[in-house]
C-alpha cells in the first residue's frame, strides 16, 4: 500500500512538472516579442584577438603603453580612472622616474586642501596619487558633457560584457544611421547632440567619435590608425581592470598540475593498498 501511494505521488509531481514545460513551451513560442530598434539593429562586439587572450595569454607591455598613451591624450579630457594610481604604472614596464615624469606631466591636477587655510586647491600628481578626474566634480562633468556622465573606466573591461572587444567595437564603430532604421523606426532619428553607435546598448551615444588617423605618435613607430589605437587602448583598459591576470592565470595552472598529481598519487596508493586484498 505504501508502495502503490509513493507511486502515485510520484507519477503525480512527474505529471505536474511536465505540464509546467509544456505551457512554458507554449508561452515562448506564441508569445510575440516588440520589435525595437534597438533590439532590430544593435550589433555584439566585433572578433578581435588580443595578446593576454586565452588560458596562456600575456599582456603585451607595450601596447600597454601605447594604450596608455592614447587614454592620456584622448580619453583622460572626460573619463577618470580612478582605482588606478600612477605608481601602478610600473607593472607594465615604467622605471621609477619614468612613473614620476608620467604624475608630473599629467594634464589634470590632484586636487587638495590647505591644511592651514581649509582652502580647495591643486598640485601636480606624484607616483603615490590615484589618476585625478578632470573634473572637480559630477555636476562640472555634466556641465561639460551636455549633461551626460562620463563613466570612470577603471573597470570597465570587466563591467561589459566581452569587454575588450566591446571597448574596440565601441570606439571604431560609429556610422551613419542606417536608412533602413529610419524607414522602420522613424522616431527612432539620432537627436541633436547624440551619435549613432550599433555597439552601444541604445544605439545613441552622447560620447563623440573620441579616434582619428593618425590622431596619437607612438615614440615606437607602431601604426596608429583609428583601428589600432582603439585595440591598444582596449588592451590597457584590460589590464587597469584586472592587473593580476597573468598571476591569477599562472596560479590557475600550478593549481591543476597539483591536482593532476595528487590524483595519480591518490589513484596508485589505492592499488597498492588494496593490490593483495581478495574481495
Amino acid at each position: 500500500m505504501i508502495r502503490i501511494f509513493a507511486l502515485l505521488i510520484g507519477l503525480f509531481f512527474s505529471g505536474m512538472l511536465l505540464l509546467s514545460f509544456a505551457i512554458g513551451a507554449y508561452t515562448a513560442a506564441t508569445e510575440t516579442v516588440a520589435e525595437t530598434a534597438e533590439h532590430k539593429f544593435h550589433k555584439h562586439a566585433k572578433a578581435v584577438s588580443f595578446a593576454h587572450d586565452g588560458p596562456f595569454g600575456k599582456f603585451d607591455r607595450a601596447q600597454l603603453q601605447r594604450g596608455l598613451k592614447v587614454y592620456k591624450e584622448v580619453c583622460a579630457a572626460c573619463h577618470s580612472l580612478n582605482q588606478v594610481a600612477f605608481r601602478n604604472f610600473a607593472e607594465i614596464g615604467y622605471n621609477e622616474d619614468e612613473v614620476k615624469a608620467i604624475a608630473k606631466g599629467w594634464p589634470a591636477e590632484t586636487p587638495s586642501v590647505d591644511p592651514e587655510t581649509g582652502e580647495a586647491s591643486s598640485r601636480p600628481a606624484i607616483a603615490a596619487d590615484k589618476i585625478p578626474s578632470p573634473f572637480l566634480n559630477e555636476v562640472a562633468a555634466r556641465a561639460a558633457n551636455n549633461n551626460a556622465l562620463p563613466p570612470d573606466l577603471s573597470l570597465m573591461a570587466k563591467a561589459r560584457h566581452n569587454g575588450p572587444a566591446y571597448i574596440y567595437s565601441l570606439l571604431t564603430g560609429y556610422q551613419n544611421q542606417p536608412a533602413a532604421l529610419l524607414k522602420k523606426f522613424p522616431d527612432s532619428k539620432t537627436g541633436e547632440g547624440l551619435y549613432y553607435n550599433p555597439y552601444f546598448a541604445n544605439l545613441n551615444i552622447a560620447m563623440a567619435p573620441p579616434l582619428n588617423d593618425g590622431q596619437v605618435t607612438f615614440d615606437d613607430g607602431s601604426p596608429n590608425s583609428k583601428a589600432a589605437m582603439a585595440k591598444d587602448v582596449a588592451a590597457f583598459l584590460t589590464w587597469t581592470a584586472e592587473p593580476k591576470m597573468e598571476q591569477r592565470k599562472s596560479a590557475g595552472w600550478a593549481a591543476l598540475i597539483f591536482l593532476l598529481i595528487f590524483t595519480g598519487l591518490a589513484f596508485m596508493s589505492y592499488k597498492a593498498i588494496w593490490a593483495d586484498k581478495k574481495h
